[in-house]
Protein backbone atom coordinates (compact mmCIF):
# COMPACT_ATOMS: atom_id res chain seq x y z
CA UNK A 1 0.00 0.00 0.00
CA UNK A 2 1.02 3.52 -0.53
CA UNK A 3 3.25 5.38 2.11
CA UNK A 4 0.85 8.16 3.49
CA UNK A 5 3.07 9.74 5.95
CA UNK A 6 6.79 9.79 6.21
CA UNK A 7 9.04 11.25 8.44
CA UNK A 8 12.88 10.56 8.59
CA UNK A 9 15.57 12.37 11.03
CA UNK A 10 12.90 14.34 13.37
CA UNK A 11 14.31 16.04 16.17
CA UNK A 12 12.86 18.72 18.51
CA UNK A 13 13.93 20.71 21.11
CA UNK A 14 12.55 22.63 23.76
CA UNK A 15 14.44 25.05 26.15
CA UNK A 16 17.25 23.22 25.86
CA UNK A 17 15.99 20.10 26.01
CA UNK A 18 15.00 17.18 23.74
CA UNK A 19 12.10 16.05 22.95
CA UNK A 20 12.08 14.12 19.77
CA UNK A 21 15.06 12.41 19.41
CA UNK A 22 15.95 10.96 15.84
CA UNK A 23 12.52 9.81 14.81
CA UNK A 24 11.65 8.45 11.97
CA UNK A 25 8.45 6.50 10.79
CA UNK A 26 6.51 5.72 7.78
CA UNK A 27 2.48 5.11 7.64
CA UNK A 28 0.84 3.46 5.06
CA UNK A 29 -2.99 4.23 3.67
CA UNK A 30 -5.19 2.67 6.29
CA UNK A 31 -3.26 2.01 9.28
CA UNK A 32 -4.75 2.12 12.67
CA UNK A 33 -1.96 2.90 15.24
CA UNK A 34 -1.76 3.94 18.48
CA UNK A 35 1.02 5.59 20.27
CA UNK A 36 1.81 4.72 23.95
CA UNK A 37 4.31 5.50 26.65
CA UNK A 38 5.62 7.33 29.84
CA UNK A 39 4.32 10.86 29.79
CA UNK A 40 7.30 13.21 28.49
CA UNK A 41 8.18 9.94 25.82
CA UNK A 42 7.03 11.97 23.17
CA UNK A 43 4.02 10.74 21.26
CA UNK A 44 1.93 14.28 21.29
CA UNK A 45 5.27 16.19 20.25
CA UNK A 46 5.38 13.38 17.18
CA UNK A 47 1.83 13.78 16.71
CA UNK A 48 2.14 17.51 16.13
CA UNK A 49 4.74 17.08 13.32
CA UNK A 50 3.06 15.29 11.75
CA UNK A 51 0.10 17.47 11.65
CA UNK A 52 2.86 20.79 10.98
CA UNK A 53 2.19 22.06 14.12
CA UNK A 54 5.59 21.63 15.47
CA UNK A 55 8.87 21.95 13.38
CA UNK A 56 11.99 19.98 13.87
CA UNK A 57 15.46 21.46 13.64
CA UNK A 58 16.28 21.91 9.98
CA UNK A 59 18.86 18.99 9.78
CA UNK A 60 19.60 17.80 5.91
CA UNK A 61 18.85 14.30 6.58
CA UNK A 62 15.50 15.61 8.52
CA UNK A 63 12.54 15.19 5.87
CA UNK A 64 8.30 15.19 6.57
CA UNK A 65 6.42 14.07 3.78
CA UNK A 66 2.50 13.73 4.01
CA UNK A 67 -0.03 12.58 1.00
CA UNK A 68 3.68 12.12 -1.19
CA UNK A 69 4.41 16.52 -0.72
CA UNK A 70 7.08 17.61 1.72
CA UNK A 71 5.70 21.05 1.18
CA UNK A 72 2.15 22.45 2.02
CA UNK A 73 0.17 25.63 2.75
CA UNK A 74 -1.16 24.41 5.83
CA UNK A 75 -4.83 25.82 5.20
CA UNK A 76 -4.83 23.38 2.43
CA UNK A 77 -3.69 20.26 4.01
CA UNK A 78 -5.90 21.16 7.47
CA UNK A 79 -9.01 19.55 5.88
CA UNK A 80 -7.43 15.98 5.19
CA UNK A 81 -6.59 15.67 9.14
CA UNK A 82 -9.46 15.55 11.47
CA UNK A 83 -7.18 16.33 14.87
CA UNK A 84 -8.68 15.77 18.48
CA UNK A 85 -5.92 17.12 21.20
CA UNK A 86 -5.82 18.31 24.71
CA UNK A 87 -5.24 21.83 22.94
CA UNK A 88 -8.80 21.64 22.37
CA UNK A 89 -10.30 21.65 25.24
CA UNK A 90 -11.08 25.28 25.65
CA UNK A 91 -14.22 23.81 23.82
CA UNK A 92 -15.41 22.76 26.94
CA UNK A 93 -16.69 26.04 28.47
CA UNK A 94 -17.64 27.61 25.94
CA UNK A 95 -21.62 28.62 25.57
CA UNK A 96 -21.49 28.03 21.70
CA UNK A 97 -24.03 25.60 20.28
CA UNK A 98 -23.08 21.94 19.97
CA UNK A 99 -24.03 22.51 16.34
CA UNK A 100 -21.32 25.84 15.66
CA UNK A 101 -18.33 24.12 17.48
CA UNK A 102 -18.90 21.11 14.69
CA UNK A 103 -19.59 23.55 12.15
CA UNK A 104 -16.40 25.40 13.40
CA UNK A 105 -14.27 22.17 12.02
CA UNK A 106 -15.53 23.47 8.64
CA UNK A 107 -13.12 26.64 9.40
CA UNK A 108 -9.82 24.93 10.96
CA UNK A 109 -10.89 27.58 13.52
CA UNK A 110 -10.49 27.36 17.41
CA UNK A 111 -14.38 28.46 18.26
CA UNK A 112 -16.90 29.35 15.44
CA UNK A 113 -16.06 32.88 13.45
CA UNK A 114 -18.42 35.00 12.28
CA UNK A 115 -16.80 36.21 9.83
CA UNK A 116 -17.50 33.22 7.69
CA UNK A 117 -20.30 32.65 5.33
CA UNK A 118 -21.88 29.65 6.93
CA UNK A 119 -24.59 28.60 4.48
CA UNK A 120 -27.48 25.69 4.56
CA UNK A 121 -24.60 23.43 3.17
CA UNK A 122 -22.12 23.99 6.08
CA UNK A 123 -25.26 23.08 8.73
CA UNK A 124 -26.35 19.99 6.64
CA UNK A 125 -22.36 18.85 7.07
CA UNK A 126 -22.24 19.67 10.48
CA UNK A 127 -25.89 17.56 10.94
CA UNK A 128 -24.51 14.68 9.01
CA UNK A 129 -21.55 14.68 11.61
CA UNK A 130 -23.00 14.85 14.69
CA UNK A 131 -25.83 12.39 13.20
CA UNK A 132 -22.51 9.95 12.94
CA UNK A 133 -21.61 10.68 16.15
CA UNK A 134 -25.04 10.34 18.21
CA UNK A 135 -25.45 14.16 18.95
CA UNK A 136 -28.63 14.99 16.76
CA UNK A 137 -30.37 15.29 19.92
CA UNK A 138 -27.80 17.72 21.47
CA UNK A 139 -27.56 19.69 18.38
CA UNK A 140 -28.44 23.03 19.85
CA UNK A 141 -26.96 23.05 23.42
CA UNK A 142 -24.30 24.84 25.17
CA UNK A 143 -21.19 23.13 24.98
CA UNK A 144 -20.35 24.58 28.55
CA UNK A 145 -23.89 22.39 29.74
CA UNK A 146 -22.44 18.77 28.80
CA UNK A 147 -20.84 16.43 30.20
CA UNK A 148 -17.23 15.32 29.94
CA UNK A 149 -18.39 12.20 27.91
CA UNK A 150 -21.01 14.35 25.45
CA UNK A 151 -18.19 16.79 24.34
CA UNK A 152 -15.62 14.26 23.90
CA UNK A 153 -17.97 13.04 21.13
CA UNK A 154 -18.66 16.86 19.85
CA UNK A 155 -15.02 17.31 19.81
CA UNK A 156 -14.55 14.06 17.47
CA UNK A 157 -17.29 14.91 15.24
CA UNK A 158 -15.85 18.06 15.38
CA UNK A 159 -12.89 16.50 13.79
CA UNK A 160 -14.55 14.19 11.12
CA UNK A 161 -16.94 16.78 9.46
CA UNK A 162 -14.21 17.31 6.75
CA UNK A 163 -13.99 13.38 6.00
CA UNK A 164 -10.44 13.92 6.69
CA UNK A 165 -8.01 11.02 5.41
CA UNK A 166 -6.48 11.03 8.83
CA UNK A 167 -7.43 11.41 12.26
CA UNK A 168 -4.93 12.55 14.63
CA UNK A 169 -6.66 11.52 18.22
CA UNK A 170 -4.37 12.70 20.96
CA UNK A 171 -6.00 11.45 24.24
CA UNK A 172 -9.43 12.04 22.91
CA UNK A 173 -11.16 9.82 25.69
CA UNK A 174 -8.83 11.44 28.42
CA UNK A 175 -10.65 12.02 31.61
CA UNK A 176 -13.88 9.58 31.15
CA UNK A 177 -15.26 6.49 32.67
CA UNK A 178 -15.59 3.38 31.41
CA UNK A 179 -18.59 3.74 30.16
CA UNK A 180 -18.25 6.75 28.00
CA UNK A 181 -14.77 5.64 26.81
CA UNK A 182 -16.52 2.52 25.05
CA UNK A 183 -19.51 4.78 23.75
CA UNK A 184 -16.25 7.08 22.24
CA UNK A 185 -14.21 3.78 21.23
CA UNK A 186 -17.54 2.88 19.12
CA UNK A 187 -17.43 6.04 17.04
CA UNK A 188 -13.52 5.85 16.49
CA UNK A 189 -13.76 2.62 15.27
CA UNK A 190 -16.97 3.68 12.76
CA UNK A 191 -14.38 5.97 11.40
CA UNK A 192 -11.83 3.18 11.28
CA UNK A 193 -13.93 0.61 9.11
CA UNK A 194 -14.71 3.84 6.88
CA UNK A 195 -11.04 3.22 5.73
CA UNK A 196 -9.36 6.26 7.42
CA UNK A 197 -5.98 6.19 8.69
CA UNK A 198 -6.13 6.46 12.58
CA UNK A 199 -3.56 7.68 14.97
CA UNK A 200 -3.85 7.22 18.57
CA UNK A 201 -2.44 8.73 21.29
CA UNK A 202 -3.31 7.37 24.62
CA UNK A 203 -2.18 6.31 28.09
CA UNK A 204 -4.95 3.86 28.66
CA UNK A 205 -4.99 0.67 26.71
CA UNK A 206 -8.27 0.32 27.25
CA UNK A 207 -8.95 3.40 24.77
CA UNK A 208 -7.58 1.57 22.05
CA UNK A 209 -10.33 0.78 19.98
CA UNK A 210 -9.79 -3.38 18.13
CA UNK A 211 -9.32 -2.05 14.58
CA UNK A 212 -6.26 -1.03 15.92
CA UNK A 213 -3.37 -3.07 14.30
CA UNK A 214 0.07 -1.82 15.14
CA UNK A 215 1.54 -0.06 18.20
CA UNK A 216 4.29 2.13 18.29
CA UNK A 217 6.00 2.16 22.24
CA UNK A 218 8.02 5.63 22.81
CA UNK A 219 10.37 6.47 25.76
CA UNK A 220 12.93 9.16 26.29
CA UNK A 221 11.83 10.86 23.04
CA UNK A 222 12.33 7.74 20.96
CA UNK A 223 10.83 4.82 19.25
CA UNK A 224 11.44 2.27 21.57
CA UNK A 225 9.39 -0.46 19.94
CA UNK A 226 7.38 -0.64 16.37
CA UNK A 227 5.16 -3.49 15.66
CA UNK A 228 1.81 -5.69 16.21
CA UNK A 229 -0.69 -5.13 19.07
CA UNK A 230 -0.92 -8.49 19.87
CA UNK A 231 3.14 -8.94 20.41
CA UNK A 232 3.81 -5.53 22.17
CA UNK A 233 1.09 -5.28 24.53
CA UNK A 234 2.68 -7.44 27.43
CA UNK A 235 2.99 -7.31 30.72
CA UNK A 236 6.39 -7.97 30.06
CA UNK A 237 7.27 -5.04 27.53
CA UNK A 238 5.29 -2.30 29.12
CA UNK A 239 6.67 -3.12 32.18
CA UNK A 240 10.03 -2.55 30.95
CA UNK A 241 8.85 0.48 29.16
CA UNK A 242 7.17 2.14 32.22
CA UNK A 243 10.23 1.14 34.38
CA UNK A 244 6.98 -0.40 36.81
CA UNK A 245 5.58 -3.60 37.20
CA UNK A 246 2.82 -3.57 34.63
CA UNK A 247 0.23 -6.44 34.35
CA UNK A 248 -1.98 -6.10 30.93
CA UNK A 249 -5.27 -8.19 30.20
CA UNK A 250 -7.35 -8.40 26.93
CA UNK A 251 -10.68 -9.29 26.17
CA UNK A 252 -12.89 -9.39 22.94
CA UNK A 253 -9.99 -7.21 21.53
CA UNK A 254 -10.08 -4.23 24.65
CA UNK A 255 -7.02 -4.38 26.71
CA UNK A 256 -6.26 -3.20 30.12
CA UNK A 257 -3.38 -3.02 31.92
CA UNK A 258 -2.66 -1.94 35.96
CA UNK A 259 0.28 -1.62 38.68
Amino acid sequence: MAKIIEIEHATVRRDGNIILDDVSIAIEKGERIALIGPTGAGKSTLVDVIARRTYPLAKDNYRNSIFGKERWIIQELKPRLGIVSPSYDDFFITTYSVREIVASGLFSSLGFDFHHIVGDEIWEKADKALEKAGLTALSNRAMNTLSTGEKRRVLLARAAITEPEIMLLDEASNGLDFPSRADLRKIISGYATSGRTIIMVTHELAEIIPEVNRVLLMKDGKIMLDGKKEDLLTSEILSEIYGHNVTVAEKDGIYTAFC
